[in-house]
């Protein structure tokens, strides 16, 4: 008897990739056959959505209903949409899309280390440790979505990473809504940086471990001094601040001012001084004027983060800044966007420029034709840039040396 055959289409963010990955060996564990091409005719298709922002709910809605159109010619006999946009809005989805067969939210699938398959590449990994935020950000809709934090037990947090390590895995990237947070919902104030030692100790054939979403509330002396001092968790560092304005900080309850903000940077500078900072920009919150966004370009054109995400401020109900006044005009906040944007791409090139004949650790991830393809330690799995390389001889899976002889755009070419 034949498999039942299923796919998954995974939306969103790093955890969501995650999630997928988790998904798709419980459903294997259920005897069902992952299908790759979701374009295939299907007894399952599986859609993690992200209800984070309008723009993602926007994508998950137009997704659930192409595959609805499938189901309707027959292409796929059941569809189930799980993650953040089923979590939020269950009640109104079972109304407005009642051919959905089962929707389910973000925490009926157990986290589970033994994922099989990865959506990324095989060399490169999530590892999830924790779930939820502490911090109550006035825009974010992640805690009316996941709660509060949750941090995962230590002790499946290190049987993962050890498997992973067992099966070869080159990177392994330390992701979560706030990783500096976890422990602190387990009474653990120095939780992180403990974790994160034995998490080392424990991905010893691992060439690098990387910090994904860490929060500069959180960011402690002891952690900068551990990254400065390995030689195994990378020099970058995702570090969202989300503004520079105290104004607007205050108001976006960040829990900290730009004076610790310029000062932590520094910090981390100083102490890893070939580290690649990037971090997030919100442009258009509620009372920001040209005068609070024209210190906040001024600042990122000072600071220079070597990797940077410029985001409009979308409102999102039930947050408490959704009833905040004055809201910014769509088409200002467009233009906020773009103008940081077009200033960002100067910075880069200049971080590019200065890579130029040197050599920097790449991690090779595929082959097109006669060029390799590959990350440096300076950019994460699918936000980041390319290190393009027209040589004979590399190895899939392998980390090299190489030296950076042009740049154009985000990506670099090695030789």
């Amino acid at each position: 008897m034949a498999k039942k055959t299923f796919s998954i289409i995974s939306l969103g963010c790093f955890r969501n990739t995650y999630d997928s990955e988790v998904i798709i060996k419980r459903f294997q564990n259920k005897g069902y056959r992952y299908v790759c091409e979701a374009s295939q005719a299907l007894d399952l298709m599986i859609i993690n959505t992200c209800g984070f922002i309008e723009e993602a709910k926007k994508e998950s809605l137009t997704l659930i209903r192409e595959a609805l159109s499938l189901k309707r010619k027959g292409r796929i006999k059941r569809i189930l949409v799980s993650g953040c946009l089923s979590q939020r809005y269950r009640n109104e989805l079972r109304k407005s899309l009642p051919q959905v067969d089962e929707f389910k939210g973000v925490e009926e699938f157990e986290i589970g280390f033994e994922s099989g398959l990865k959506l990324t590449t095989k060399n490169s990994a999530f590892v999830k440790i924790s779930e939820g935020c502490i911090n109550c950000c006035s825009f974010c809709a992640i805690p009316l979505i996941k709660g509060s934090l949750k941090s995962r037990p230590s002790k499946d947090i290190i049987r993962e990473v050890r498997f992973l390590n067992d099966r070869g895995v080159k990177e392994i990237n330390i992701i979560g809504q706030d990783i500096t947070s976890w422990g602190k919902d387990l009474g653990k104030s120095r939780g992180f940086s403990r974790l994160l030692a034995s998490i080392e100790e424990a991905a010893d054939k691992v060439s690098w471990i990387r910090l994904i979403y860490t929060h500069p509330k959180h960011f402690s002396s002891e952690l900068i001094e551990m990254i400065g001092k390995s030689a195994k968790i990378c020099n970058y560092i995702d570090l969202p601040i989300q503004h520079i304005n105290d104004k607007i900080l205050k108001s976006m309850n960040r829990g900290i001012s730009s004076d610790k903000l310029i000062s932590l940077i520094k910090k981390i500078r100083k102490t890893i001084p070939k580290v690649a900072l990037r971090s997030s920009i919100i442009v258009g919150f509620p009372g920001e004027n040209n005068k609070d966004f024209q210190e906040l370009k001024d600042f990122l054109k000072f600071i220079k983060f070597e990797r940077l995400g410029v985001f409009v401020y979308s409102r999102e109900e039930g947050t408490r800044a959704y009833d905040f006044v004055p809201q910014v005009h769509p088409a200002t906040k467009k233009k906020r966007q773009r103008l940081l944007m077009e200033q960002q791409k100067d910075i880069v090139a200049e971080f590019n420029k200065g890579l130029l004949d040197k050599k920097i650790s790449v991690l090779i991830e595929e082959r097109q034709n006669s060029t390799f393809i590959g990350r440096s330690e300076y950019d994460a799995p699918e936000v980041d840039g390319q290190v393009f390389v027209k040589r004979k001889g590399l190895k899939i899976g392998h980390i090299y040396q190489l030296k950076i002889t042009d740049y154009f755009g985000y990506d670099l070419i090695a030789e």
